[in-house]
């Protein structure tokens, strides 16, 4: 299979696509068309583990992969977790919990960071390429620590993760900030996630930049979501999700059922929306974002707007306002017109904003619904959550919860439904504690324990070991500075 850019480049391998992540024009790699699941292939899946189901999936993408590869890298990936890469948990008769945090950073982003490192090593070789591969890598929180993970010591591989210095959790940053690794390099920004995607992305763009880098034997690439060797892995759980519950019986065969989805970059949704193009059968996709909540009201009027203000929540791997995944939506909703996008994102970059009309959203993409939870929601389902059910959400994922009650609060839907549960609470121990017993405790390790001696649910190690080591990467630099801290990194005398 091909792959194409949503701004009309033409067609590459997937392994250039992987290695590349980003196209020449600016635009993000998509395949040039979906690959279709029957119903025999879902009942196949059922007897496999998530690994088989992985090298199955992916391999109808990936083309230039044999079946062998793609298995071999999936089992060495989800060996590195902690059980069931993507258990369901039932959670009433109607609501389940996809728990996607059993990696080795306890967030979903390990669930495509472990594979892509072993998908770029064998790109490399079939593309013929003999340089280096640079990784540049903005995050909001989570991204950056699974990136670091699964990229550290590789060889030929640099990796830059850039993080905004005050928009992640106290955790989160001492995860980034502890990392080792003989190619890892973190740097902190006085700027909000935007800000971090926004340099990448002007590097990215930028044939001065390109030219520096090649003069130096690196290649660019991407282990953010706009690389689709990190998006495709995604889609496995949502078809895994749908086969478990086939297998337990759960659903019927052809049943369809609801995704709840919390969402800031659009990577994750966007998953489970080339799952239902497959044919998963799939009834509605609830985005859920916090109170930066650009995407409902994309959903919900029609217009894109970036113009406000942005907020610092206890969510903050969705604390964005820039959803460069939206691009690849937009390619489907005006049936991939390449020229239609790219007068969209110019409108983006230039005015900070774009308008499409709401009847052909959801005339092309109807499965959309999207809802929002303030703080104060967010807050007051984590404990209602934990009362109600002995279950501990973290803030992203009770954000998902409380859009899901919204709407079922207004639609009274008796859908079947997943909640994609993206991190552990523990990453943000401090706001969850304070949820469930209305206490404030600044000080994260003692936060820590007082959410377990409180809950009396088990502290993952890798958080509990972050509290004896001490940080290695403290940069941070002005958001002007981006560009000239990292080739600061490799430009040495």
């Amino acid at each position: 299979m091909d792959f194409i850019s949503t701004r009309g480049l033409g067609a590459v391998s997937a392994g250039t696509a992987i290695l590349k992540g980003i196209a020449e024009d600016g635009g993000l790699y998509v395949p040039s068309f979906f690959p279709k699941l029957s119903k025999e292939d879902l009942r196949n899946m059922v007897a496999m583990d998530y690994a088989e189901r992985a090298a199955c999936i992916i391999g109808m993408f990936l083309s230039d992969y044999s079946e062998a590869e793609l298995l071999d890298y999936a089992r060495k990936a989800y060996a590195r977790f902690d059980g069931e890469p993507a258990p369901v948990i039932g959670v009433d008769e109607t609501t389940y919990i996809m728990e996607l945090f059993h990696g080795p950073t306890l967030a979903f982003k390990d669930i495509a960071l472990t594979l892509l490192p072993h998908l770029m090593g064998a790109a490399h070789k079939k593309c013929g390429s003999d340089k280096k591969t640079l990784i540049l890598v903005a995050t909001s929180g989570d991204t950056g620590k699974a990136a670091i993970e699964g990229f550290k010591n590789v060889d030929g591989t640099e990796i830059v993760v850039i993080y905004p210095s005050e928009g992640v959790s106290a955790l989160q940053k001492l995860q980034m900030q502890t990392s080792n690794g003989n190619n890892v390099h973190v740097l902190g920004i006085k700027g909000n996630f935007d800000d971090a995607q926004s340099a990448v992305k002007r590097i990215f763009n930028s044939a001065e930049a390109k030219a520096r880098f090649e003069k130096l034997g690196y290649a660019l690439s991407s282990a953010n979501s706009i690389n689709w060797g990190r998006l495709v892995p995604q889609i496995v759980y949502y078809i895994s999700a749908y086969v478990d519950m086939l297998g337990c019986d759960e659903i019927a065969e052809g049943e369809e059922i609801n995704f709840v989805v919390p969402t800031g970059n659009f990577g994750d949704v966007l998953a489970g929306y080339y799952a239902k193009k497959m044919g998963l059968p799939v009834s509605k996709l609830i985005v859920a974002s916090n109170i930066n909540n650009v995407l409902t009201e994309f959903f919900t009027t029609g217009k894109y707007d970036t113009n406000r203000p942005f907020h610092k929540t206890m969510s903050p791997s969705m604390d964005i306002l820039i959803s460069s995944n939206l691009e690849r939506l937009l390619f489907e909703i005006f049936d991939r017109d390449a020229t239609k996008v790219r007068e969209l994102m110019d409108s983006l970059k230039n005015d900070g904003e774009y308008s499409v009309d709401l009847d052909e959203i959801f005339d092309k993409v109807p499965e959309f619904l999207a809802y929002s939870s303030d703080e104060d929601g967010t807050e007051a389902t984590i404990d209602n959550f934990f009362e109600t059910y002995d279950y501990l959400l973290d803030p992203h994922t009770a954000v998902a919860v409380n859009s899901y009650n919204d709407y079922l609060t207004e639609t009274g839907d008796q859908t079947k439904t997943v909640v994609v549960s993206t991190a552990s609470p523990y990453k943000f121990a401090h706001d969850v504690y304070e949820a469930v017993s209305g206490k404030d405790e600044p000080e994260p390790f003692r936060a820590v324990k007082k959410l377990h001696s409180y809950t009396m649910t088990a502290i993952p190690k890798e958080i509990s070991e972050l509290e004896t080591m001490d940080p290695i990467h403290t940069d941070v630099v002005e958001v002007k500075d981006i560009e000239k801290a990292i080739f600061a990194y490799f430009e040495k005398e």
